[in-house]
């Protein structure tokens, strides 16, 4: 399976943790990065006043795996832990890295942890730029238009 993944980090050294993030991810058993865009900073999205001045540095990562969606989510979620993220009732706290798988093939799945496609990958800059470097002509399923033709929309 292919999949799009969208890391961010907005607290420490931004860079070393996306840096850090993508080593890990590439060295997941069964799976291998094939592309990733370039690093942009960008503007926090709905997270409380307090946070607001923290900005994140977000990437795409491109992976090809032999795991399920499933156990691809568990270790993205590992290296996540690995790399100091604690999970909080807080929605959009602060984090050291953050991992989103965006779409997995052409997959639809819709459960507790995992929704793919993302459901709000095409609302956010901070995803549809990024995934456009890598991707900009993937019709990921439920939008009607490319990843490019999402960007300039």
């Amino acid at each position: 399976m292919e999949a799009g993944l969208s890391l961010g980090s907005n607290v420490g050294d931004r860079l070393r943790n996306l840096s850090g993030a993508k080593a890990r991810i590439a060295s997941i058993n069964r799976t291998r990065l094939v592309a990733q865009s370039s690093v942009y900073e960008t503007e926090p999205v709905d997270v409380a006043p307090a946070h607001r001045e923290l900005k994140f540095l977000n990437a795409v990562l491109v992976v090809t795996s032999d795991l399920t969606l499933v156990g691809l989510l568990r270790e993205l979620q590992g290296v996540e832990g690995i790399m100091g993220r604690r999970r909080t009732d807080e929605r959009n706290s602060p984090r050291s890295i953050d991992i989103d798988i965006i779409y997995a093939d052409d997959m639809l799945m819709d459960a507790d942890d995992l929704v793919i496609p993302h459901p709000m990958w095409n609302e956010r800059a901070f995803v549809v730029k990024p995934l456009s470097d890598v991707r900009p002509d993937l019709l990921i399923r439920g939008e009607s238009n490319t990843v490019a033709q999402v960007l300039f929309s």
